[in-house]
């Protein structure tokens, strides 16, 4: 028997994206940076070197995520939406992420993972560019009017 084409119950399973949820915005969230984002930034401390576009597509996962969270309509700005639901674009969280490991193994005990990751200069023959380079980076476009967005919504509370 030949499956029928419609939307209705006919013992598949429906898409999910297709049901409304009972579940607050607060706990899609909590569901997003609890289990999503963290497998999604598995290793973000070593992504600092990492192309553009591969955090361009994190990014754009992570937008989608946020538009059907909040269900908003289509002409909402990526920035608005994350300053509402109050969360980092993901190059301003690895770059966060980034500067936390750097920092632990910057003082760890064991004295070769802590040379890796000094702010000594390179030898002469070393090839490798060091992580703590690429955090002087210039933000992304989102990043930037998210901060100036966070900051005008904190003068206005104050």
């Amino acid at each position: 028997m030949p499956r029928s084409t419609n939307n209705s119950n006919d013992g598949h399973c429906p898409r999910a994206g297709n049901r409304p949820t009972d579940l607050s915005l607060r706990n899609k969230r909590t569901i997003y940076t609890m289990c999503i984002r963290p497998v999604m930034t598995y290793a973000s401390s070593v992504f600092t070197n990492a192309k553009p576009d591969i955090l361009y597509d994190l990014q754009v996962v992570q937008n989608k995520f946020c538009r059907r969270a909040a269900d908003v309509l289509w002409y909402v700005k990526n920035s608005k939406l994350h300053r509402d639901l109050e969360l980092p674009t993901i190059s301003k969280f690895m770059e966060n992420a980034s500067e936390r490991f750097l920092d632990i193994a910057s003082s760890h005990p064991n004295p070769l993972l802590a040379s890796a990751v000094s702010d000594n200069p390179p030898h002469l023959h070393h090839f490798c560019k060091k992580p703590r380079n690429v955090l002087l980076d210039s933000p992304d476009d989102l990043t930037v009017e998210l901060e100036k967005l966070i900051e005008v919504y904190k003068m206005t509370i104050d």
